[in-house]
């Protein structure tokens, strides 16, 4: 059963993004567990957190079963979240927005060459840092003509962890080849975001987490 790495994060925005991060893995879990028949698992993997309890700048979800595919890609784009900011009450701005995307495992030779790749393994900490696994499951996948590299270590097996590095390594190259595309990379950045802002794929009432609008169906 292949396995789809969804990556969930609030960007350089302010706490209320990543208030809106949290929010959106929520509304995540809440949409699989309500239906009443899917053959979706869903479990977050990786989280980072934010500066306020419950918020997080950042998540990898790993999903499975048969719809994981449609479901991925009915979350696939920018979130945008409408509330009136609880941190600034003042702030005119009610707009927030989350970037939600997917890893996938490279095909062969279409970034690049698996003999090109170098793995190292390590051993994954636990939760906070406070265990240490027996066996070595983290792995570090290393582009050696480059010396690029991605690290993935929230799986369980060290294979999975190698899938995962290596997805991760090929949207670091892809996220290349598109800043070429452009002059600079700061100015793809923030034209690409621009853009994406102002077409959101789902749009949430954030006081209620209810879906306002939805631009695909799952």
């Amino acid at each position: 059963m292949d396995t789809i790495w969804l990556s969930v994060s609030a960007g350089s925005g302010p706490e209320e993004c990543a208030h809106a991060a949290a929010l959106t893995v929520q509304a995540m879990l809440r949409e699989i567990q309500g239906r009443a028949k899917t053959d979706i698992t869903i479990s977050v993997i990786e989280s980072e957190n934010a500066r306020e309890k419950g918020n997080i700048r950042s998540a990898l979800l790993a999903l499975e079963g048969k719809g994981a595919k449609t479901f991925a890609d009915s979350w696939t784009g920018v979130i945008q979240w409408i509330w009136q900011s609880g941190y600034r009450p003042h702030h005119k701005r009610k707009n927030w927005f989350v970037q939600v995307r997917p890893f996938a495992e490279p095909e062969l030779g279409e970034l690049f060459y698996p003999t090109d790749v170098r793995f190292e393994t390590a051993r994954a900490s636990g939760p906070g840092g406070q265990h240490v696994n027996k066996t070595e499951t983290a792995v570090r996948a290393v582009h050696i003509p480059t010396g690029k590299s991605a690290v993935a270590r929230g799986e369980r097996s060290q294979l999975m962890n190698k899938k995962l590095a290596l997805a991760r390594l090929a949207s670091l190259f892809e996220d290349e080849q598109a800043d070429k595309e452009k002059q600079s990379r700061s100015a793809l950045r923030h034209s690409h975001w621009e853009l994406e802002r102002g077409n959101p794929i789902r749009v949430y009432d954030g006081e209620t987490m209810k879906l306002k609008e939805k631009k695909n169906d799952f």
